[in-house]
């Protein structure tokens, strides 16, 4: 099954028109005809089941045939992560993450952060590649980037945790999860946090842990972040 992806679609549509850009991709790359079945999503948890009623290189149309609702995880995995410095290596991570299964992810700025500015519009067309190729039917949600600082004094909700390199007291992340609920945990920079980062999380409720006794760069430490609460609450 090949999957597209428009967010304008709504379950109660009946039929559906492409914009120009989408029609073309359709019709001319991949020689879509009338008659022709085509699978999409809202990325809110819809899959539609439509044919092709008018295939126009300009505007092609659909009817929809039949919808289907898939229920949301019981967790909620939340990936607060730093930017690397090249940009292909947080790019890698949010394609695996987007076909492992997160559900958002927010680039935080930290005090040993090498980029300091990070615009999200590629990274929303990396999640939604990933999303139609892993066939899934909720996109992940990637927000602003944001201060560290602002990030952990706010308030969030479920499980909460900070995974750094200092050699002070850690828990193993795959013991502290929690099944079922929602999981926030802190990725730092190639740098690390600093240590005023680190106290800063313990003073709000953040938990200490550590994914296992190699160090890991940014983007590897994100996905086996990520990858570990799914295994979690496969398991339960």
């Amino acid at each position: 099954m090949q999957l597209f992806y428009n967010s304008n679609i709504k379950s109660d549509d009946k039929s559906f028109f492409f914009d120009k850009e989408e029609s073309k991709h359709i019709v001319k790359v991949l020689r879509k005809k009338e008659s022709d079945k085509i699978f999409l999503t809202n990325g809110l948890g819809y899959l539609f089941e439509s044919e092709i009623i008018s295939a126009s290189e300009k505007k092609c149309e659909i009817r929809i045939a039949d919808v289907q609702f898939h229920e949301p995880t019981s967790y909620h995995i939340h990936i607060a992560v730093a930017p690397t410095k090249m940009n292909d290596r947080l790019e890698w991570f949010l394609e695996k993450a987007t076909e492992i299964g997160i559900h958002e992810i927010t680039p935080i700025i930290c005090d040993n952060s090498e980029r300091k500015v990070y615009k999200i519009d590629r990274a929303e067309k990396i999640v939604q590649s990933a999303m139609k190729q892993s066939l899934q039917m909720y996109l992940p949600k990637i927000n602003e980037p944001i201060s560290y600082s602002q990030f952990v004094k706010q308030s969030i909700d479920g499980q909460k945790f900070i995974a750094h390199c200092e050699e002070t007291e850690r828990k193993a992340f795959q013991n502290e999860i929690k099944p079922n609920e929602k999981v926030t945990i802190l990725i730092g920079p190639e740098g690390d946090f600093s240590t005023k980062e680190i106290k800063l999380a313990l003073e709000n409720q953040f938990i200490p842990v550590t994914l296992g006794n190699t160090r890991l760069r940014t983007e590897t430490a994100a996905l086996v972040a990520c990858h570990t609460i799914v295994v979690k609450n496969s398991n339960s």
